[in-house]
């Protein structure tokens, strides 16, 4: 793995008066940007391949078409599972007050999608009266507008509960049980029951359930066909997996991925 930093670009943008601004970045495959933050806060949208973020508070994987609210001043790492194109915003501290104080997973509209390549075309201090102003505007009111995805993996501070995290983030297919799981962290499986709530506000077993979900939209990402999914995720069947994504998404994975996929178009090359 080989980590990397943000760049000093990315830091100047900060300082800039326009609300919106737009920054392009490509990472390789298992690059890791290391934790950061900003005074802003940030989209977090990939033109190309898919990020998993990490905040003290919980882990997220960005798949194609979906974005990441990122409040201002958290603390963030993005792993690159693919190769990526980063195309990110970067929302002044007044206006991302409003859009929350906590990370969400957002649906991308085909017009957001737009409207972020279009602002990178933009000089960095546009005129906000100007072209650049009207782009900025609309990408405001398409965010607040975007559909929030129900999918997120809270994380616990118990270092029992989070030896247990890792474990099942590392391999989310396992049919280890409850007992087998809170032995691997050193507590007994009535503690695990009861410190998970507290610590990550869900039951263990929806917490399991939102792992399998992230992962079943990164492999969806990939191509992956459902009834492999659902073997590797420790499934009975496809049916009782397709049955458990629609309860928890309103859709079944293969509308969900047919909406993430695009019409292609050339990627932006990174603005020097």
């Amino acid at each position: 793995m080989k980590i990397v930093h943000s760049s000093a670009k990315a830091a100047k943008l900060q300082q800039l008066p326009q609300a919106v601004v737009a920054f392009s970045r490509d990472f390789d495959a298992g690059q890791l940007l290391a934790p950061h933050s900003h005074p802003r806060g940030q989209v977090l949208y990939a033109a190309e391949g898919v990020m998993q973020v990490r905040t003290p508070h919980g882990l997220w994987v960005i798949p194609p078409q979906r974005a990441l609210w990122v409040p201002s001043e958290l603390e963030h790492e993005i792993r690159m599972l693919s190769e990526v194109h980063l195309r990110t915003l970067y929302i002044r501290q007044q206006e991302s007050r409003q859009i929350g104080e906590a990370c969400r997973l957002l649906e991308v509209s085909p017009l957001l999608r737009e409207l972020i390549l279009a602002l990178l075309k933009e000089s960095a201090d546009y005129d906000i009266k100007a072209r650049g102003g009207h782009l900025a505007q609309l990408i405001l009111s398409e965010i607040h507008g975007a559909a929030a995805i129900p999918v997120a993996i809270p994380w616990p501070s118990d270092r029992r509960l989070v030896a247990i995290c890792e474990a099942i983030v590392g391999n989310p297919g396992s049919l280890n049980s409850l007992e087998q799981w809170a032995e691997l962290g050193g507590a007994s499986a009535r503690t695990v029951i009861r410190l998970f709530p507290k610590e990550t506000g869900l039951q263990f077993r929806h917490w399991v359930q939102q792992v399998h979900i992230t992962e079943a939209l990164l492999r969806l990402a990939q191509g992956d066909a459902v009834e492999r999914i659902a073997e590797k995720l420790g499934y009975k069947s496809a049916s009782a997996f397709t049955s458990m994504f629609r309860k928890v998404l309103g859709k079944t994975p293969s509308q969900y991925a047919a909406h993430g996929r695009p019409a292609l178009r050339p990627a932006l090359k990174p603005r020097t």
